[in-house]
């Protein structure tokens, strides 16, 4: 299905599982550490300046964020990982993040954001691991590739792969919200998922 990014508007927060949204519709989900870029790569998707909100720190996401772009749902989860939060609140989160998946058929494509630099953290590991065990196809975006060097990109990719046992040709797209690198390889996965 082709996908007008022009039509874009946000729906709804849900804080629990009773304000999911259930109609019906093609659903990506996007996911990842605190202060990976999600709401930034969702931004570039759309070619928007700040739609999906980018906050001065990480964390800023709490909710399950629902947006309406064109006949597709582009859900923004909560952040994992960096936030500075009481414990109280990464419980919330983990039991929201459950719920969540517990209901794999309303998942699309899952969008997996990984940070180019760096080597996946056990939080990105479990994160992946809930995608396999519910069975919902996904795929990995390496944001932040302006970032890095040519020479280093090889590596990183191979890192990143290895850490979260991506399996040969499993799609691991480099992206930059920043430059808009990748946005063109992510939104043809997109419209054939959704």
């Amino acid at each position: 299905m082709s996908i007008n990014v022009q039509k874009a508007e946000f729906i709804k927060s849900a804080a629990d599982k009773k304000a999911f949204l259930r109609d019906g519709r093609p659903t990506a989900v996007f996911a990842g550490r605190s202060n990976v870029g999600k709401s930034s790569v969702i931004n570039r998707l759309l070619n928007r300046n700040n739609f999906a909100r980018v906050g001065g720190k990480p964390g800023k996401t709490v909710q399950v964020n629902y947006f309406l772009v064109d006949k597709c749902y582009f859900v923004d989860l909560p952040g994992y990982g960096f936030a500075r939060v009481s414990g109280e609140e990464r419980e919330r989160w983990g039991r929201l993040m459950e719920d969540f998946f517990a209901e794999p058929e309303r998942i699309s494509l899952g969008v997996m954001l990984v940070d180019a630099r760096h080597r996946p953290s056990a939080d990105d590991v479990t994160m992946s691991d809930y995608f396999w065990s519910c069975g919902s196809p996904f795929c990995v975006v390496a944001n932040k590739a302006d970032k890095l060097k040519k020479s280093e990109i090889p590596e990183r990719l191979a890192e990143i792969s290895e850490t979260l046992h991506l399996p040969d040709g499993f799609p691991l797209i480099l992206f930059s919200a920043e430059t808009g690198q990748g946005r063109g390889e992510l939104l043809s996965l997109l419209e054939k998922s959704l």
